[in-house]
């Protein structure tokens, strides 16, 4: 099991091989950490982050389609990262953080406060889990 030890809360512990997924597929997304920040504390609508606004809003590093921006944020659903905000009527076009995804920002913002850039071995873990949605 690894922890990570959160400043305020009370940390859960996950299987290793959870947190080096997720931290492998949070440094393969095209998003920035400041978006991850964002989502720790309010729900960011998929409208902040597709297109020019996620580059204004220093989420991505390039201009995302909205489709391109939903599948990548669903990965990060199935790898236990973030979580979809839901409202009295349903499920809505928004996204948190869930406390997985909360204890590894904070895990790299004291490590600089950058993500850093996967290699492509971590590319390839990343895609092969994401095609056969294998727990790597």
């Amino acid at each position: 099991m690894t922890y990570i030890k959160p400043k305020d809360a009370q940390a859960i512990q996950y299987p290793s091989r959870t947190v080096e997924r997720a931290e492998r597929a949070m440094r393969c997304s095209p998003f920035q950490l400041p978006l991850f920040a964002a989502m720790r504390s309010a729900s960011i609508s998929i409208n902040a982050i597709a297109s020019d606004a996620g580059i204004q809003n220093h989420y991505t590093r390039h201009p995302l389609s909205e489709l391109a921006a939903e599948n990548a944020l669903v990965w990060l659903i199935e790898v236990g990262i973030l979580r979809r905000e839901v409202d009295g009527q349903g499920i809505t076009d928004s996204f948190r953080l869930t406390p997985l995804g909360r204890q590894l920002v904070e895990k790299y913002e004291l490590q600089g406060g950058v993500l850093l850039p996967p290699s492509l071995l971590d590319r390839l873990y990343n895609t092969l889990s994401r095609w056969f949605r294998l727990p790597f």
